[in-house]
């Protein structure tokens, strides 16, 4: 493995390549600012990534004039970019990003990774985000390294050897934190909703953020948990020291926790260094509904940015502006639903932080619909539980109108009313 400055590294790049960088808590960041110090050099140069942390300096001046991103993911740090005429997003499931790489759709000319050191073997770590990092180095017909002895060695497929790397920088640096927040009251009335719909045994998928953290945080009481999920912060540990995430229920990886990717506090990264109990693989195998559905009572806890009356789930634009993505909400919600005892669940607060509800009588024009109303179970908010699902047009409606604020419902009422039975 060739050890080079971050700025002899960015020079591998050359003008029209399609560059991907690694995300989540993994992005390399020192190796991003210094391809976009070459940015006189260089014109054209395409971006692919999911979530990044960082300022992304490829998306400001003067550096938007050579690199334009096409995400398949979109964070608030290219929010930006991606709804202006520089950037762009691909509507993609998690599930089926390494389908562009590995099918020729997207070829990847350069792949630009943080990992560990080599281990005896020569072995680098992809840490905490194997995701679609894993086919991205598989099929570059470059891989850049930034090497950093504080990326957890995480066990699982997320491995590289150093042979396959084409030029490394040496970078000792923490990895990107997010640290838990306090939890709110509605925040907490919601996380006591999903954790009663949870039973003993059940498998787990969750996010990140508040609600998922007020859900796992009411499951003390709870036995035999199993974790198969595309990402997990946190949340779970408390639940793993107390014995109440043991796996020994699952069918998949019995025993073992399963995701692609973690975000969190340096104690999650601690925890995760070297700890065979936490297998990472691929997002096109732990987000593959053929193998979630395997594990039994599946419980998939997802959020929404707003739902319809009849059901429609909106969870990646506000209106046409596209704020997140797709990303793994699918495939979780549909493994969820073919798994034997599962649950599929979103979790939302009633209204927005601007009193907005958040249960509406249509969706926003230009909004997307990220999950079809034929999927939708439950739905959760803190004015309780309900279940969609088997439920006609004008029954759905009823059900969404009583865990909506109370200061909406009349409206909604009366919406429903119009759409349902004027013609």
């Amino acid at each position: 493995m060739k050890t080079v400055s971050a700025a002899e590294a960015a020079s591998l790049i050359k003008s029209g390549d399609r560059v991907f960088l690694q995300g989540a808590a993994m992005t390399p960041n020192t190796l991003i600012d210094a391809l976009c110090e070459r940015h006189d050099a260089l014109e054209n140069i395409e971006i692919i990534s999911i979530h990044t942390e960082g300022e992304a300096k490829y998306t400001l001046a003067p550096y938007d004039k050579t690199f334009r991103i096409n995400s398949c993911f979109v964070g608030g740090n290219v929010r930006k970019s991606v709804n202006s005429f520089s950037g762009d997003y691909i509507p993609i499931f998690l599930s089926e990003i390494h389908l562009l790489f590995r099918r020729g759709i997207l070829p990847l000319d350069v792949a630009i990774v943080q990992v560990s050191p080599p281990d005896r073997h020569g072995y680098c770590s992809l840490g905490v985000s194997v995701d679609v990092a894993l086919p991205a180095i598989q099929t570059a017909k470059k891989v850049i390294a930034q090497v950093n002895p504080q990326v957890p060695r995480t066990h699982g497929d997320g491995i590289i050897h150093i042979k396959n790397i084409h030029c490394a920088v040496e970078v000792d640096a923490p990895i990107h934190l997010h640290n838990v927040t306090p939890i709110s009251d509605v925040e907490q009335k919601i996380g006591k909703h999903v954790a009663g719909l949870i039973e003993n045994g059940a498998t787990l998928q969750m996010g990140i953020g508040n609600i998922p953290n007020a859900v796992l945080s009411n499951l003390g009481n709870h036995k035999r948990l199993g974790i198969h999920t595309e990402m997990f912060s946190d949340g779970v540990l408390p639940l793993i020291e107390q014995g109440v995430v043991t796996g020994e229920d699952k069918e998949v990886k019995t025993g073992k926790i399963v995701t692609c990717f973690a975000v969190g506090s340096q104690k999650l990264y601690d925890f995760v260094d070297d700890n065979p109990l936490v297998h990472f693989k691929e997002a096109g195998y732990t987000n593959d509904t053929a193998i979630i559905r395997k594990n039994p009572k599946v419980t998939a806890i997802n959020s929404a940015i707003e739902i319809d009356l009849t059901g429609q789930v909106c969870a990646d634009t506000i209106g046409p502006r596209q704020y997140s993505g797709v990303g793994g909400q699918m495939d979780f919600i549909r493994g969820a639903s073919l798994s034997q005892g599962g649950k599929p669940i979103f979790a939302m607060p009633s209204v927005t932080a601007k009193g907005i509800s958040k249960i509406t009588p249509y969706l926003r024009q230009g909004a997307g619909v990220t999950t079809t109303r034929a999927h939708v179970h439950y739905i959760a908010t803190e004015y309780g539980v309900v279940d969609l699902f088997g439920k006609n047009l004008k029954e759905r409606a009823k059900a969404l109108i009583s865990i909506a604020h109370p200061n909406h419902r009349e409206g909604l009422e009366k919406a429903a009313h119009e759409r349902f039975t004027n013609t």
